[in-house]
């Protein structure tokens, strides 16, 4: 993403799924098995989406800028993408997320966060902030049903002072995309997010763990060429 988006040009991105979640391809519908990804390669449909650019604070304070194609996020996800990228992944994407999100769930304590967006502002005790240009995330986790990687904007997906049992009852929810009813979720849509909180959250882009807050995350329209089915 971060080599594409620096070139002089716009190459059309084709994908060969070698990732832990597989999240991108299945917004897009491209095949996880190699053989169905390389006949889309080849004789796919070039789509133009949108890419998220974010600001935010290395682990030495230094202010850095990246791209990404699918999810950002801020909170408890940025510690789950640590713990699941430091495990030996061999029993899959699904299972590796899940494992990671138990185990950081477990001793993780929401803070007080302020998210402002285009036309809003929400601040309280939260858990997580999902900036989503795609609708999967950790390894099949419908976080963000509705997203549209095309149409110009993030969707937001706040989850806020969640408990334990708030989680257990939820979970299985997170994966059929119908957990946006829980009092405690709020999905909005924006342009640009801006997060900070009382103490340095973990940020995440497309399943990496890369500094922490205060974090300006900016949607850019049309930034990509994506190679999919027709």
């Amino acid at each position: 993403m971060n080599g594409i988006l620096s070139a002089d040009r716009l190459p059309e991105l084709a994908v060969i799924p070698h990732g832990t979640g597989m999240d991108f391809v299945r917004t897009h519908g491209i095949p996880a098995e190699v053989d169905g990804s390389i006949r889309v390669a080849l004789d796919g449909t070039a789509r133009t989406i949108d890419a998220g650019r974010v600001h935010y604070l290395d682990r030495e304070g230094r202010q850095r800028e990246r791209w990404f194609a699918n999810v950002g996020s801020v909170g408890m996800s940025g510690a789950v993408a640590q713990r699941a990228n430091s495990t030996s992944k061999a029993l899959g994407g699904r299972v590796s997320f899940l494992y990671a999100l138990v185990r950081v769930f477990a001793s993780w304590r929401n803070t007080e966060v302020t998210v402002e967006l285009d036309d809003a502002v929400r601040r309280g005790p939260m858990h997580d902030v999902i900036v989503a240009n795609g609708q999967f995330h950790g390894g099949a986790m419908w976080l963000a049903p509705g997203a549209r990687p095309d149409d110009g904007l993030f969707d937001v997906l706040l989850i806020g002072d969640v408990t334990k049992a708030d989680f257990v009852r939820t979970l299985p929810k997170i994966y059929r995309g119908t957990h946006l009813s829980h009092p405690k979720t709020e999905l909005l849509r924006s342009r640009v997010v801006r997060v900070d909180a009382r103490v340095p959250l973990p940020i995440e882009t497309d399943g990496e763990q890369l500094g922490t807050t205060p974090a300006r995350f900016e949607l850019v329209p049309g930034a990509l060429r994506v190679r999919a089915p027709g």
